[in-house]
């Protein structure tokens, strides 16, 4: 679902491009990579009750296959990426994948609080601050209880080259943005995924919130 506001979105667009199909190379699934994803959202959400989760900007599903052996397929999961080579990708993965989309974060498909946990990994980074609070909100009203946020961080908003283009890498304290935008979340929990034990996430922050 994308809405003509969103196709004038330079990032999105970029991402639905040659560019976005680039990642999907730089990033596919290796098996040295599933003991070190599934350790690493073990200690972000291994001790949660979760019947749904819904991945946005999964790309083509990694993050969903650690999730999936880490919880033994006892989970739904739920999808949404605006790269279609990359969508057509996670389709394909042997995972418990209830439903996908292919659209962007801007107008998530799935109803208010349908979803026990919502998170992004690496891809609140490349959306423009002046869109940000448009995808949070969708994340946010579309958890019906968890959001897990693990994205770059630094102390103050700031934009960073990104593989040697500009207007792609927005950092910040992303915690601090849910809390000041949300006052009413609660902090579960709190990160670092060091980039030497944990070498796929490139030393990410991340925050679990719970809804009230």
């Amino acid at each position: 679902m994308t809405t003509d506001m969103d196709k004038k979105n330079p990032q999105l667009e970029k991402w639905v491009s040659d560019f976005g199909n680039d990642y999907i190379h730089r990033n596919d699934l290796e098996d040295w990579k599933m003991p070190v994803g599934m350790e690493a959202f073990r200690r972000m959400i291994g001790d949660l009750t979760l019947q749904s989760i819904l991945e946005v900007g999964s790309n083509i599903g990694l993050n969903l296959h650690f999730i999936d052996a880490l919880f033994q397929g006892r989970v739904s999961l739920h999808a949404v990426e605006p790269n279609s080579k990359a969508y057509a990708k996670l389709l394909e993965a042997p995972i418990q994948l209830k439903k996908a989309w292919n659209c962007d974060g801007f107008s998530l498909p799935p109803a208010d609080a349908s979803m026990d946990l919502v998170f992004t990994n690496g891809v609140l980074i490349h959306v423009a601050p002046e869109d940000l609070g448009r995808i949070t909100d969708e994340i946010v009203r579309v958890s019906a209880r968890y959001i897990l946020c693990s994205e770059y961080f630094s102390h103050e908003p700031e934009e960073k080259p990104y593989h040697n283009q500009s207007d792609l890498l927005f950092k910040r304290d992303f915690g601090a943005f849910y809390l000041d935008r949300y006052p009413f979340l609660k902090v579960v929990n709190y990160g670092f995924l060091w980039q030497r034990e944990f070498p796929i996430f490139d030393n990410l922050n991340w925050w679990l919130f719970e809804k009230p």
